[in-house]
């Protein structure tokens, strides 16, 4: 939809044919539409989004627009919006609103809706309990599959999916059965012969990275959430799960660029904070890189007798650097996948040293040739040829290891990425070049 259409529709009062526009658009694609109006319109135009459309649009909309609708809402606009949110979407709202804007919301819903709320959110952050939502349809075993359906038509309009249905025994989850097996089978065949009681399930504290893992496992499109005693309380939806893999992924690259993670998006983060969250990284790296420095004054001699020796510096650090940012990149992918694990330690290790073999010797070949030929210097040429296999070796060593050791004493292993590995390897490739060059050369 053309947004200055769209606009001028607005401003020219024409609201039937502005309706009838977000009458036939996706939700998703008119909160996409709203988040580029002002203020003023924005009000106006959500106001003209069909009843059954608006809560979906609202929970797709970012939190500085709705804290806005929130505050120009009228007490009856407020509640009838939070009688169609689901739970959990009304949950990641309040979390993100001002203090003032959350006593007024929790102000306006029922106390049953409060106190479910208040629970949903004392649930640790990034565990299931606090993604999860309460609105899922409940069956009985005992039930008929005619029962079943009667029930869903009856209930199913206030759940957040009827996709999969849960069969429970004074709260206990004993089944699940789908709605394609309902909708397939005759209506006289008891439930407790249609259920599956091989359920995969996650209590209300496992970790929600953990949880959307499982989603990827086994294709699921919703999951039962348990509490400590065992009793369902909730469900975590694909669509929820999915949000999860956005912002675990969205905080990796963070951390692999060295910039502390934010939960707002790049526009919504102002200048000064963009700055805060890069500075400090930035600050260690530039402090560590000292200790490179110190070790290149100290072979100062080296220089002096072969000064063609500097030049080869950056092409050592840059190596280094790309072929442990390689191995990290991959063992970070299989750590987020589930694939690798800290007991695979030596196995990963044994991996990459064969595969560093293979790649210092053909850099190597590739160096030394271009050496022999630009500069006629054999011992030259060793120097660089097997300073490039121990920085390769030494890199993809530095590069796999990391990750695993900072997931094994609990540290996101993608803080061991790009720019810290680069500093560690800078510092112990100059090492090897050096020792080596002064080793051959006898310097």
């Amino acid at each position: 939809m053309n947004k200055e259409i769209f606009i001028k529709l607005l401003q020219q009062r024409q609201f039937k044919a502005v309706r009838s526009i977000l009458d036939v658009m996706n939700e998703v694609d008119i909160a996409s539409l709203l988040s580029k109006l002002d203020d003023k319109e924005l009000a106006l135009a959500f106001r003209l989004i069909p009843k059954d459309k608006a809560a979906e649009v609202f929970s797709n909309m970012d939190t500085s627009m709705q804290s806005y609708l929130v505050e120009m809402f009228t007490e009856k606009e407020l509640k009838e919006l939070l009688d169609d949110l689901y739970m959990d979407d009304t949950v990641d709202m309040l979390e993100e609103l001002p203090a003032n804007l959350v006593n007024r919301i929790l102000n306006t819903v029922s106390a049953t809706d409060r106190k479910m709320i208040n629970q949903l959110l004392n649930y640790p952050d990034d565990s299931a309990g606090s993604i999860m939502t309460t609105e899922y349809v409940d069956l009985r075993d005992t039930m008929t599959v005619g029962q079943a359906m009667a029930h869903i038509k009856r209930t199913g309009i206030h759940k957040e999916t009827i996709y999969t249905c849960y069969v429970t025994e004074r709260r206990k989850l004993v089944g699940i059965v789908s709605a394609k097996d309902l909708m397939t089978t005759e209506d006289d065949v008891p439930i407790k012969d249609l259920m599956e009681t091989e359920i995969i399930s996650v209590t209300t504290h496992n970790d929600q990275e953990y949880v959307a893992q499982l989603f990827t496992k086994y294709d699921l499109l919703a999951l039962p959430v348990l509490d400590a005693d065992g009793l369902m309380v909730g469900i975590v939806t694909f669509d929820d799960a999915m949000d999860v893999m956005v912002d675990e992924a969205t905080e990796d690259i963070t951390k692999m660029a060295a910039i502390n993670p934010s939960e707002k998006t790049y526009f919504d983060t102002s200048v000064f904070q963009h700055a805060m969250n890069r500075i400090p990284w930035l600050l260690i790296l530039m402090l560590t890189s000292i200790i490179t420095g110190t070790i290149i004054t100290k072979y100062e001699n080296a220089f002096a007798a072969i000064p063609l020796l500097v030049s080869f510096i950056p092409m050592l650090m840059d190596t280094g650097g790309n072929c442990g940012s390689q191995s990290a990149t991959l063992i970070i992918r299989g750590i987020a996948l589930d694939e690798i694990h800290f007991k695979d330690l030596f196995k990963v290790v044994f991996k990459e040293f064969r595969i560093s073999l293979i790649v210092g010797a053909a850099l190597s070949i590739v160096n030394g040739l271009r050496i022999l030929i630009q500069y006629r210097n054999p011992s030259l040429a060793l120097v660089i040829a097997f300073s490039l296999i121990g920085t390769v070796i030494m890199a993809k060593m530095v590069g796999c290891m990391l990750p695993l050791l900072a997931k094994k004493v609990h540290l996101d292993p993608a803080i061991m990425a790009s720019p810290l590995i680069t500093t560690l390897v800078d510092t112990f490739s100059i090492l090897i070049y050096f020792n080596i060059a002064t080793l051959l050369f006898k310097l």
